[in-house]
């Protein structure tokens, strides 16, 4: 039997760089009086970062170009999050007090749209935050993991496994859907607040301004 091929030095980004275009594409979907900034805001943040995703392949994966990455990820991570939860705050005012100015199919829109991006934001803090980021889980382990996946018990079967973007975008997932751990359970304290924080505003548009939608367009 031959032994399983060492893992690549750098983790691909275009799985990253396509949540990012997702994230930017969604976020002109929102209702102007919803919006938090202007769309072309946004799209600077985004361009911005996938020119830090860039430069991590073409320096090969030096460590400023690291740092850059990794600020840069979590700069938008930060603006962009704070804006969804103050346009999830501004639907569920609308929704209150405001309720005829905004129809049900835009409120429903826009209520998927945050969910989506509540999602795919997580999914790129969790993949940048896990064991130090990416390039750093993919070296001998020396920063104790933030979630146990269940591959890291099939060390005979998989000995070079590591999680990747698409394993965080799983959890961001089912944290948001189910509203708890599914398959990655939480280590550290950080781990378990961030996942609280999602599950939280996944309940919030669901529950809240998702049936609301729903009974208007019933109504």
């Amino acid at each position: 039997m031959q032994p399983a091929p060492p893992p690549p030095t750098l983790e691909p980004r275009w799985p990253v760089a396509l949540a990012i275009g997702v994230v930017l594409v969604l976020l002109t979907v929102l209702p102007d009086r919803i919006r938090l900034v202007p769309v072309g805001v946004p799209y600077l943040l985004g361009f911005i970062m996938l020119v830090a995703l860039a430069l991590v392949p073409l320096s090969g994966g030096k460590a400023r170009a690291l740092r850059i990455e990794r600020l840069t990820l979590l700069l938008f991570c930060l603006i962009v999050g704070v804006g969804t939860l103050i346009s999830l705050v501004y639907l569920i005012d609308e929704m209150i007090n405001h309720s005829t100015d905004l129809g049900g199919l835009q409120l429903l829109t826009s209520s998927l749209t945050v969910w989506i991006d509540n999602v795919l934001l997580f999914s790129l803090l969790y993949w940048q935050i896990d064991r130090g980021g990416p390039e750093a889980r993919l070296k001998p382990q020396t920063q104790a993991p933030d979630w146990l996946f269940p591959q890291a018990d099939l060390e005979d079967l998989m000995p070079h496994w590591r999680p990747t973007y698409v394993d965080y975008l799983f959890l961001a997932y089912t944290t948001a859907a189910a509203f708890s751990p599914t398959d990655a359970l939480p280590l550290t304290t950080r781990a378990k607040v961030w996942m609280m924080l999602e599950s939280s505003i996944s309940l919030a548009t669901i529950l809240v301004v998702v049936s609301r939608a729903i009974n208007i367009l019933g109504s």
